[in-house]
């Protein structure tokens, strides 16, 4: 699991957006009809006016590199969510995504990442020192999301690491403990809408599976729960699973991150395969009740691990987003 460009993590995000946010536009009569019953229907998401990929088109542009350039605005015109690093405050990236997106009226996607035991010491090992510590960290990012609206993507990978049995049994009652106690804290600021991460489909590839584990974590008092988390899966696949699921668990939304599922996944790869594209642009018209939005959780072009020729997990790989860019269907 690849989280946020740690390079980048705490760069200011002050600034405009760019860019269309969505792939439609929705109408705001028929937004403001659906919030009680879709928390994702808020506004539009918010684009990040320094990610990677846009300092990257700086750079490219500077280098005559103007056609790769323009091919990575497609990635940097979208809205992508926000990783704060685990290891530090999280704080000020958070203050300044919402202070910049309620200033535009839109809708920043963070990611809580952070852990303890994260990623059963794989590409993504660490997360916090201990429960405390968790406690501590989770507070910190819940006062940062103030009263402003906010979409968090709670712990990619934890739940399906306990039903796949990566992490261990006896640090699963505390993990369960840890991200209920999440749940509770971040539901507790009035603009945040949460969605406590469910794998996805090829990973666990039998939905009730997740039911009791999920129920155990908190997830009946989130917003729903995400799929596809830095993985490939296709929409239409992800789709179907997710609404399996969400019947299991009484009718609970789902969103999906669609970022780099264009191209479907190529088989016996996850860790930064080639040959992938960019998938559906973020929006909240899915033509699925349940199914909340698609999102660019994993942002495109951040490398899976160090497999294939890729960086560190998480660390921005150019070369990389400009594949996921050529090859992009939208």
């Amino acid at each position: 699991m690849s989280g946020l460009i740690r390079t980048f993590a705490v760069l200011s995000v002050f600034g405009l957006a760019v860019g269309c946010s969505s792939a439609a536009d929705v109408d705001e009569a028929s937004v403001a009809g659906a919030r009680s019953k879709d928390p994702a229907h808020a506004t539009s998401f918010w684009v990040d006016p320094a990610s990677p990929a846009a300092e990257q088109i700086q750079l490219w542009e500077r280098e005559g590199r103007k056609h790769d350039a323009g091919l990575l605005k497609r990635i940097a015109d979208q809205p992508t969510a926000l990783w704060p690093a685990g290891e530090l405050d999280p704080g000020p990236v958070i203050r300044a995504a919402t202070a910049s997106a309620s200033q535009e009226g839109r809708t920043p996607v963070f990611v809580a990442y952070d852990i303890p035991h994260r990623d059963c010491g794989q590409h993504s090992a660490g997360g916090a020192a201990d429960a405390d510590a968790y406690r501590a960290w989770i507070g910190k990012f819940a006062e940062a999301l103030g009263s402003s609206k906010a979409l968090v993507v709670l712990e990619p990978d934890a739940v399906a690491h306990m039903v796949d049995g990566c992490t261990p049994g006896e640090y699963q009652g505390e993990r369960e403990q840890l991200l209920s106690e999440a749940v509770v804290r971040l539901k507790q600021q009035s603009g945040a809408t949460v969605y406590l991460d469910a794998g996805n489909p090829a990973w666990i590839q039998d939905p009730w599976k997740l039911v009791e584990p999920l129920k155990r974590a908190g997830v009946e008092e989130a917003d729903g729960f995400s799929l596809n988390v830095s993985n490939f899966q296709t929409d239409d696949v992800t789709k179907k699973y997710g609404v399996r699921l969400s019947k299991d668990l009484g009718g609970k939304h789902f969103v999906v991150d669609s970022s780099r599922n264009g191209n479907g996944p190529l088989p016996g790869a996850w860790c930064n395969p080639p040959g992938r594209g960019l998938g559906t642009r973020p929006t909240t018209d899915t033509g699925e009740p349940a199914l909340d939005a698609y999102l660019w959780i994993k942002r495109p072009g951040a490398s899976d691990g160090t497999c294939e020729g890729g960086p560190d997990a998480g660390q921005w790989w150019p070369e990389y987003a400009l594949e996921l860019a050529r090859n992009s269907k939208a």
